[in-house]
């Protein structure tokens, strides 16, 4: 399937039932909490890439300008939070992407997500965005299983999806990857450009002249976050290290150690 083929395609990505019931029941609450609304939302990056897509919609001429959940929620009120929630109930399933453990994949991107954020502040880049960026930043993967699942399948029999080679491999079998996908999809909904260029540019994000700190951002933090995944020793770690996106950000594999999240993923 070629790219645009695929972009055209309808679907919603399916989300936590847990996170989405205690998000449902918390906007039930006579004086519902905010914050508590903001850690939900962020655990889950279906929501949180729903919220932002209604953020930045035209309705609220804002297109291009929210970059985070704390953002969206300053802009929407809870009516608009508890419509998308519903939705979300609707299609809420661990088993709606084949080939896709979805508790699994979803808490590997919130460690992306938490190294992101810390990555960020180091290199002085909007930390916010580049927790949302790693929120999101495999969405793409999903779109890629739920639009063509039997071909997917083959190529997961191979490279599992959070392997480190996976978009390499993607890009040898389908001429694009997973960034390539959901850039694609964050440019249709009007996100932020920082952040669709950081999408896209994620897997070579100093290559061709491109220059986006967040790029390099998520790119060493998935891949901190995928090391973690396969079980690597230090010295498969040294050996794999992207030092070439480091060395522009200035940063070297013990200074990306050293923003390991005190908290992993939690697991719902």
């Amino acid at each position: 399937m070629k790219l645009s083929a695929l972009l055209e395609l309808q679907f919603n990505l399916p989300s936590i039932p847990k996170v989405v019931a205690l998000l449902l029941s918390e906007l039930d609450r006579k004086d519902a909490d905010l914050r508590k609304i903001t850690q939900l939302i962020s655990t889950d990056p279906a929501l949180t890439t729903r919220l932002l897509q209604l953020a930045n919609s035209s309705f609220f001429q804002l297109s291009g300008k929210i970059s985070s959940v704390s953002e969206a929620l300053a802009l929407l009120n809870l009516t608009h939070v508890r419509t998308m929630a519903q939705t979300a109930a609707a299609g809420a399933s661990l088993k709606a992407v084949p080939g896709i453990d979805l508790q699994h994949f979803w808490n590997y991107s919130l460690d992306v997500a938490k190294v992101s954020r810390s990555l960020a502040g180091v290199v002085r880049q909007n930390q916010q965005a580049a927790f949302t960026c790693g929120l999101i930043h495999a969405v793409g993967e999903l779109a890629m299983h739920l639009g063509m699942p039997e071909h997917i399948a083959k190529l997961d029999a191979e490279v599992a999806p959070l392997d480190m080679r996976r978009a390499k491999a993607e890009r040898h079998f389908f001429g694009y990857c997973y960034s390539d996908v959901g850039a694609g999809f964050a440019r249709m909904w009007q996100f932020p450009q920082p952040m669709v260029d950081a999408l896209e540019h994620q897997y070579a994000p100093f290559d061709n002249n491109v220059y986006e700190p967040l790029a390099g951002v998520i790119h060493l933090a998935a891949w901190r976050a995928r090391a973690k995944e396969a079980k690597m020793t230090e010295r498969e770690m040294a050996v794999t290290f992207p030092g070439s996106v480091g060395e522009v950000l200035e940063l070297d594999i013990d200074m990306v150690l050293q923003q390991d999240p005190f908290d992993w993923a939690v697991h719902w």
